[in-house]
């Protein structure tokens, strides 16, 4: 079984410490702190868990996540580490994208950052959830996308739109474009200017 999640989740806990409980990060509004309070809350506290996706309960899940990020933030971050043992044999599936795009979150808000190296099974993982998320976030643009990239077997969002842009880049790199971060993807797009421009802007999102 692979535990791409498992290594990433260490990877990420690690980023945390390292950066401190106020370092910024690339979600809007939030620091390294309401970052980790989010990780908990999404794992740790089903009844707040909903306000994620759910405008009618986004209150409370507010009051729970700054109740969170207000404490010690090096117990936070462990929880964030060690995560619900209720939970391990779904952690592939649940959280090989949250656990990556987070942990990117972090570094590429800092000042210098760089690309770091994905080992291939890793790449190759990501590529089919950049194919998942891509469908799901983007199944709302009005216009054809034609994604490829190495270590991605090239696919199509919106097929029957006429209209189409092309984008092209490494799995990872498309897995944050299509999870709602565009400016820090580095990806290459083409295709009418109108469109593409479109397309950086759109709300991009699970």
């Amino acid at each position: 079984m692979t535990a791409f999640a498992r290594d990433e989740r260490n990877a990420l806990a690690d980023a945390l410490l390292a950066a401190g409980p106020d370092a910024p990060t690339l979600c809007e509004g939030w620091a390294t702190r309401d970052l980790a309070a989010h990780l908990v809350l999404r794992e740790h506290r089903p009844d707040a868990a909903a306000g994620i996706m759910l405008k009618a309960v986004a209150g409370h899940t507010q009051k729970v996540q700054d109740s969170l990020a207000a404490g010690d933030y090096a117990a936070l971050v462990q929880r964030v580490r060690k995560g619900p043992a209720l939970l391990r044999p779904f952690d592939e599936a649940m959280n090989v994208v949250e656990f990556f795009v987070h942990h990117e979150d972090i570094r590429r808000a800092a000042p210098e950052w760089s690309q770091r190296p994905i080992p291939q099974p890793y790449s190759q993982s990501l590529a089919k959830n950049a194919k998942r998320t891509a469908r799901l976030s983007a199944r709302r643009f009005p216009a054809r996308i034609e994604v490829s990239g190495p270590d991605v077997e090239p696919f199509t969002v919106n097929p029957k739109q006429e209209r189409a842009v092309s984008i092209s880049g490494a799995p990872g790199e498309l897995v944050l474009f299509f999870s709602g971060r565009q400016s820090s993807a580095e990806v290459s797009i083409t295709g009418p200017d109108d469109l593409t421009e479109k397309l950086r802007g759109a709300r991009l999102g699970i």
